[in-house]
């Protein structure tokens, strides 16, 4: 436990935090929504610091970040709680664990560490991923500093809910983010995520607008967020706010936690929702969790020609040189390609 950063006292022990798009206002001995910053004697804390409850060497593409080093591999960590209380939340036992009464587990793992493993099982990068990484801020930026230093790559993988602030913050240590973009109306992300939708649109604006490189990844509900009109709302979202070159990734949805009355994805409404994409002038829409259907390989936007040939999580061929195209020498936009 340590003293959180990004909070404001506003009297009568209580405090405001300022690290996610919340901004809970928290009583005395309460935490925030994130059931891991508590306030103690008008103190917030962070309870997750140095505390993993998941390390897992990943390649990037599980991420999925198709346009940042492809091919390599990520050390990947997670505290447990979240800020966001999706019903479709795939990491929930660790993400949502009975979030009232919730129990501060994982492993000691100091920042040091996390890099000399990074280091030492040949990954190229960390991600703060699995849960919210918003919520173990501290965490995530000591270790992102040393990374750094290592020459390690820094990547958030998150629901887009950080503070302009927060984000300023840690935007020298960060390269990269996948965020979720989870649906395009407010009744979605009112009734399936408990949020704002407008406060992840201008999240998304903000990563750019701080130039860290960014992709999207919509997972494709049956009967919630897979209409035309809203799959074709995301589509000209990011060609007009955030830019036709970040890479957007329409992903499949299967059935868990608190949405199990919901059918799988069928692989044609992942087709239409890329051709949607490509349609509004997107120079990069992948299809995920659908492997061996063609829809994860990077074309390249001007000349149409294959550059890099997947299969799930891993490449089976990468033409990329020298981060251009071989056939018309066109740059590829992303991190390391």
């Amino acid at each position: 436990m340590r003293e959180a950063m990004f909070y404001e006292k506003t009297g009568g022990n209580r405090v405001r935090c300022g690290l996610c798009r919340f901004r809970c206002l928290i009583d005395e001995g309460r935490r925030g929504i994130c059931s891991v910053r508590e306030n103690r004697g008008g103190v917030l804390h962070t309870l997750v610091y140095g505390k993993a409850i998941a390390e897992h060497v990943d390649p990037i593409e599980k991420k999925p970040l198709f346009h940042v080093m492809p091919g390599s591999r990520s050390f990947s960590i997670a505290t447990v709680g979240c800020n966001f209380r999706c019903l479709h939340c795939q990491n929930y036992s660790i993400s949502q664990p009975l979030q009232d009464t919730l129990q501060i587990t994982g492993t000691d793992l100091p920042p040091q560490e996390i890099v000399a493993k990074a280091l030492a099982s040949g990954c190229r990068s960390i991600a703060y991923t699995y849960t919210e990484p918003t919520i173990f801020f501290e965490y995530a930026y000591d270790t992102a500093v040393l990374a750094k230093k290592a020459g390690l790559k820094n990547i958030f993988v998150t629901n887009g809910y950080i503070t302009p602030e927060a984000l300023a913050c840690i935007r020298p240590f960060l390269d990269a983010a996948n965020i979720d973009l989870k649906g395009f109306s407010d009744r979605f992300y009112r009734e399936v995520v408990h949020a704002m939708l407008k406060e992840v649109l201008n999240s998304i604006v903000e990563y750019k607008r701080q130039g860290i490189w960014i992709e999207l990844t919509t997972l494709i509900i049956p009967g919630w967020n897979d209409s035309a009109e809203e799959l074709q709302g995301i589509a000209r979202f990011i060609a007009d706010k955030v830019g036709k070159e970040t890479p957007w990734h329409v992903s499949a949805f299967y059935p868990t936690f608190k949405m199990t009355d919901r059918p799988r994805t069928p692989a044609a409404t992942l087709a239409r929702a890329r051709q949607i994409g490509l349609d509004e002038g997107l120079a990069y829409v992948y299809e995920g969790n659908v492997p061996g259907e063609g829809g994860e390989n990077t074309y390249c936007p001007a000349c149409g020609e294959l550059l890099i040939r997947r299969r799930g999580f891993y490449l089976e061929q990468n033409r990329i040189a020298m981060g251009k195209c071989p056939d018309c020498a066109t740059v590829i936009d992303g991190v390391g390609m």
